[in-house]
């Protein structure tokens, strides 16, 4: 059965999508938080990779840009992460993953240009079902096509968030970069 939309449906869409974007701000991760249970994709479809296996009984850390590719993505964000790769491990941390709202083969070949071969995860969230789940999630679609992750960085021990930083603006290079989580550490 098709469905016709009327004029005089529009305020409630508008109003269901201001009510999503303000439940997301309020929503954000904090440290004391679980990792939500969901699953993501690494170089394939068929990588799934489920995040509370990934970081369960392990110290990590999980950063999220807007886009595979994008200027401040390519140029900054991950390259001090790849740069710094081992001097977080001397730390103890055991596990790296980067996270963007991208299909799996965009990150793999992502990966691939910047070098992060065993340095870093490089994981899809290809509905952004975990940047929705973290509410850091935002409307993208002017000029990446859809709805993306915020900038953000975070310390993961054995599941549970120790310490996060969420960019605002949503894309942001501040206080989510690999020499500010680093001092967290």
């Amino acid at each position: 059965r098709r469905v016709t939309l009327k004029p005089s449906h529009l305020p409630m869409f508008r109003a269901q999508t201001i009510l999503r974007q303000a439940f997301a701000r309020m929503a954000s991760v904090k440290a004391g938080d679980a990792l939500p249970n969901v699953v993501l994709y690494e170089n394939t479809p068929a990588g799934k990779v489920a995040i509370t296996e990934l970081f369960a009984g392990k110290k990590g850390i999980i950063f999220g840009v807007p886009g595979a590719f994008t200027p401040g993505c390519s140029k900054t964000h991950l390259p001090g992460y790849v740069a710094d790769a081992d001097k977080f491990k001397a730390k103890g941390v055991e596990v790296i993953a980067c996270v963007s709202v991208n299909d799996p083969f965009v990150m793999a070949a992502w990966g691939a240009a910047n070098g992060t071969d065993g340095k870093i995860r490089m994981l899809a969230d290809t509905r952004g079902e975990f940047a929705n789940a973290l509410g850091v999630s935002f409307d993208a679609s002017a000029n990446l096509g859809n709805a993306r992750c915020k900038r953000f960085s975070m310390i993961v021990e054995n599941n549970i968030v120790k310490a996060v930083n969420i960019e605002d603006p949503p894309g942001g290079l501040t206080c989510s970069l690999a020499n500010e989580l680093f001092k967290q550490l």
